[in-house]
């Protein structure tokens, strides 16, 4: 089966991915996509293809996929050395895949290079954005794979995890979708003992050949609420993406 190995490492953004993103970044954050100038010599600049960059690129079929930035937010700081508003192709995704399987040896490296192979993913988008009032950064992952049954296995242990895990506290649900479910992550403490005035929020969620996961964290009272609401439309977005650009 697929998933016997492979979930370890697709979790990751699932348990780990709203820590890298803490609010102190926010404000230091540069908020603007990267994009090319598009223009010949002697000539007025071209239409940037990518569109409103603003509201997020929308040129491939991965990046139309995500929900463009919403009203009281903007794009948000770097998720990686690509940027705030990325997409990886299939065969950069997998290799990357393989690349953390790298501390396994002999029968078992191949097993897991194998099982990579078979979900045949074609492309990972990211875009992270970040609350106008500076309290809270959402970060949302897009992975696309012909293996269905891995995309719907993956989503399946991701929450199971989360629930078996005692710190993990049932988030919000989903209005109107029933595929995605939302833990809140635990609470954390300082040196001396007090609360860390952090929350966070992980949300996994899949639609088809789409594999869909949100990592939130802002000052507290966290915005439990309004980080549902934004998976919410970023489902509603994926069912009918003309609706939002």
């Amino acid at each position: 089966m697929v998933l016997t190995v492979l979930p370890f490492v697709l979790v990751l953004g699932a348990v780990g991915g709203a820590g890298a993103y803490t609010v102190s970044a926010v404000d230091g954050a540069d908020r603007t996509a990267k994009t090319r100038v598009w223009q010949e010599g002697g000539k007025a600049p071209g239409r940037d293809p990518a569109g409103d960059v603003g509201a997020g690129r929308h040129d491939t079929e991965l990046s139309r996929l995500l929900l463009p930035v919403p009203d009281g937010y903007a794009l948000g700081p770097d998720a990686d050395a690509e940027g705030n508003d990325s997409e990886a192709s299939g065969k950069k995704a997998t290799a990357a895949m393989k690349e953390s399987g790298r501390g396994l040896a002999g029968k078992e490296r191949r097993a897991f290079d194998n099982a990579i192979e078979k979900l045949e993913i074609k492309g990972v988008a990211v875009r992270t954005y970040s609350a106008v009032s500076a309290d809270l950064v959402v970060r949302t992952t897009i992975t696309k794979m012909l293996d269905r049954e891995a995309v719907r296995g993956t989503y399946a242990f991701r929450k199971e995890l989360m629930e078996a895990m005692g710190s993990f506290r049932k988030g919000p649900s989903v209005k109107g979708h029933k595929h995605a479910a939302c833990f809140l992550m635990p609470v954390e403490k300082d040196a001396e003992g007090g609360t860390v005035d952090l929350g966070g929020m992980e949300c996994v969620a899949y639609d088809g050949e789409l594999s869909i996961s949100l990592s939130a964290s802002g000052t507290r009272p966290f915005d439990k609420g309004g980080v549902a609401d934004l998976l919410k439309d970023q489902m509603d977005h994926i069912a009918s993406p003309g609706e939002y650009v």
